[in-house]
Parts: structure tokens; sequence; C-alpha cells
């Protein structure tokens, strides 16, 4: 326009956020408005700090472990035709975050407005029941409160109970009818963990599952994270958490929970930002033997043919874990959709790393070709059933055999620190 002689027009000089991953970190790092001011993730959290302080703010998120890990999540969505997934990667001894993806993501350059819910960050923000994976915690808080040892005889197991006259039931019948307290969580028995929830009691359950952090809100460097949906805790109530059924959490508050289990029995907090001060001093807050008790019967239930997870055997990384296959509830009532969820601890001889995969409503593949990891050489076409142990798990190993030599190779100081900085 001024080549054309007009001189009124004034061009204003401005400056704008380019965000060079894109899509890869959208969920953390959130978004920015038209006058560069936080509205969501990170950006919001710290967008005071970002603009009065010119140091930079250190992510303890890893770039090739974000992208080899959403890679994953990915090409997964398009075989079992999932509505969404979720993935935390994080470090069971301080808390750190080494990867947080949730599906499906966004663009933060395009700077839209997403009212779609589907949008939503799965991994902080979603609030599920989850199912199986529940049951490490029933079993954990009884051996924490010492009224049962792996080793402890449950006889005579029903295949079916009632109470208030709704049904609960083994969703294998071939699951038998005398177990070991040990027994009952490697085949993930739903009437076992009923019985080992009865003799831990609604109160200290309860409390035992606060302690750990998976009840309430939790604080998280991030404002969207979901809030557990609270209830009145009762007989049936007691009996239907202890198998993780009407009983709610994140993902985030599920690797906290994991994470505390399994590292000892230390309290930590998860952390998306990497800090440069010396670390407080590490508060137990369970008895160290849980972790010594409850770490191997994880490693069983990936590495024996008794347990639900065998497409997690990656050898060489000591895999342990627990599947979680849970019905969606809608208004109160359950539907036929699912959330499949596969919570993994490696190496369970001294764990380091906690990684959870969850996946909304997925669906059979009829086309999917699953290697068994047993030697044999054995391949199957098709998923059989839709459960975690034919799904999350598949992802998760995919996922550990990926990301497994850059954690052996970097071991601890393997931090490829994303920083996110504001200049005006």
């Amino acid at each position: 326009m001024w080549s054309l002689g007009e001189k009124g027009i004034l061009f204003e000089t401005t400056q704008t956020r380019i965000y060079p991953h894109k899509n890869l970190f959208s969920h953390v790092v959130g978004q920015i408005d038209d006058n560069n001011n936080g509205i969501s993730g990170l950006e919001k959290s710290f967008d005071e700090k970002l603009k009065l302080n010119k140091e930079p703010i250190a992510m303890t998120l890893d770039a090739n472990l974000q992208f080899l890990i959403r890679e994953e999540l990915i090409k997964f969505q398009k075989i079992f035709n999932n509505i969404g997934s979720a993935s935390i990667l994080m470090d069971v001894n301080n808390g750190e975050i080494l990867s947080m993806v949730s599906l499906p993501d966004f663009d933060i350059n395009k700077r839209e407005t997403i009212d779609d819910v589907n949008y939503i960050n799965r991994a902080t923000k979603g609030v599920y029941e989850l199912g199986s994976v529940f049951k490490t915690f029933t079993l954990a808080g009884a051996l924490n409160e010492g009224i049962v040892e792996t080793n402890t005889e449950f006889k005579n197991l029903p295949k079916k109970i009632t109470c208030a006259g709704r049904s609960i039931g083994e969703y294998d019948d071939k699951i038998p009818s005398d177990l070991t307290a040990e027994q009952i969580l490697i085949r993930s028995g739903n009437i076992g963990s009923v019985r080992i929830g009865q003799k831990i009691g609604g109160e200290r359950m309860k409390n035992f599952l606060q302690n750990i952090g998976v009840l309430s809100k939790i604080e998280f460097d991030i404002e969207e994270v979901g809030v557990p949906i609270s209830f009145r805790w009762g007989k049936c109530k007691l009996a239907t958490a202890s198998f993780g059924h009407g009983i709610t959490t994140t993902l985030l508050q599920l690797a906290k929970g994991y994470s505390i289990i399994s590292n000892g029995g230390f309290n930590i907090k998860p952390t998306l930002i990497k800090r440069e001060t010396k670390q407080s001093k590490k508060i137990r807050i369970l008895n160290k033997e849980v972790s010594k008790k409850i770490n191997p019967i994880l490693r069983k239930i990936v590495s024996t043919k008794e347990g639900t997870a065998n497409f997690a055997n990656i050898e060489g990384y000591e895999v342990g874990g627990k599947t979680g296959t849970a019905q969606k509830s809608f208004n109160g009532i359950y539907s036929k959709s699912k959330i499949n969820t596969f919570a993994a601890v490696f190496p369970t001889s001294k764990p380091k790393y906690i990684l959870l995969v969850l996946l909304d409503e997925p669906k059979l593949s009829k086309d999917y070709i699953y290697h068994y990891k047993d030697g044999s050489g054995w391949k199957y076409r098709g998923t059989p059933y839709n459960t975690a142990g034919w799904t999350s798990v598949e992802i998760a190993g995919k996922i550990i055999e990926k990301i497994g030599p850059i954690l052996a190779i970097n071991k601890i100081d393997f931090y490829d620190n994303h920083v996110v900085k504001k200049s005006y």
C-alpha cells in the first residue's frame, strides 16, 4: 500500500510464539491467545512467571521418548479404532514425567478454539473407572496392614456373589476356587479381590487409597486435572472398589499410586518441571516390605502363562504390570464401550519407570497379527477379546521395545529438556 502512495496505513510490529514441535507437546505446553496470554497447560500455569522471569522453564519431558510413544499410539489407533488414548512414562523414584501423550492432540501454532470434548487431556483431566488395575492397590493395602501375606489361602471362592441384589462374577470361569492372595492378583480374580478387600474393611481401604493419592484431586503443574468422583463407602462399594469398579481416578493419579507401591513405599509428586534444587528427604508412607512383595507378583503377571499381560514380556527389561478392563458408564448406566488400561513397572528387581497405556473405546481388530513372546514363534491373527491384555498390553510392549534402548543407554541423565520461554 505504501508503494501506491497510501501513507495513512501503519504496520504494527508484533511478536508471536512459534512451536516447532507442533502437536507433540500440545496438551502439556497448552495454548496462548492472540495477546500471548497463556490460556491452558503450562502456558497458563506459568504465564506470569514467564513474563517476569528471563530464565527459561525446563520440562522433564524427553522429545525422543514423546515422539516414539505418540507414534505407537497413533499407529494402534488405526488398528483398534479407539476414539482416544493416553500414555504416561514417569520415574517412580522422583515423579519426573518423561512422556505424557493424549490423543487426539492438536497443533498449538493454529490457536484454534477447541470445543470437542474428545480433545480432553486423557492423561490428567479424564476421570475413569479403570477396572482391575485397582486390584494391585487392594492387595498392597492388605499387605501394608499386615492382614494377609502373599501365600495366604482363600478357599472355596464362588464364581458369583451378590450384593444389594446385584451380581458380581469372575471374568473367567476357569479361575480356580482355591487361590493364594498372590494368585488372585496374577489371575485377576474378582471374587478373591473382594474377599481381600473385606478383610481390610471400608475405612482402612479408603485411608490407604487416600494415602497413595488416587481418591482426591491432585496438585499438578497444569490446571487441567480431573477430580475423582466422590461416593459413600459401604459394604457393596467396598466390594466393587476392591476390583476397580464403581471407583474413579485419573491416569496421572494411577501413575502416582503405582509408583509408591513399587518404589519402596516412598511418596512422590508427579511433575513436568525440571527442578535444580536439592531434593528433600524421601518420606516413606507405606511399609517397605509392600514393594518387595508386590513387584515380583507384577512380574509374574507378565512373565507367566497364568498372567494377563504376556505381550509385554519384552526380553531384557523385567517388565511387570497389571491390566484393567472396565465398562464405561454413561449417566450411571454401564455400556458396552470400554476403557482398557495397562500399568507397567520396570525393571521389577529395582523399579525405575512406570508406563501407563490407556485406550478409550477400543474395538476388535480382525487383521492384526500377534506374536507370542514365549519363544515358540507362534502367531495369532485377530483380536479375540476386547480386553487390556489384547490391546493396551500389546501397545505397551511395542513402546518398551522402542524406548528401552534409550532409557538403558542414557540411564539417569537422559533428559532432552524441552524449554518453554516467552519473549516480549
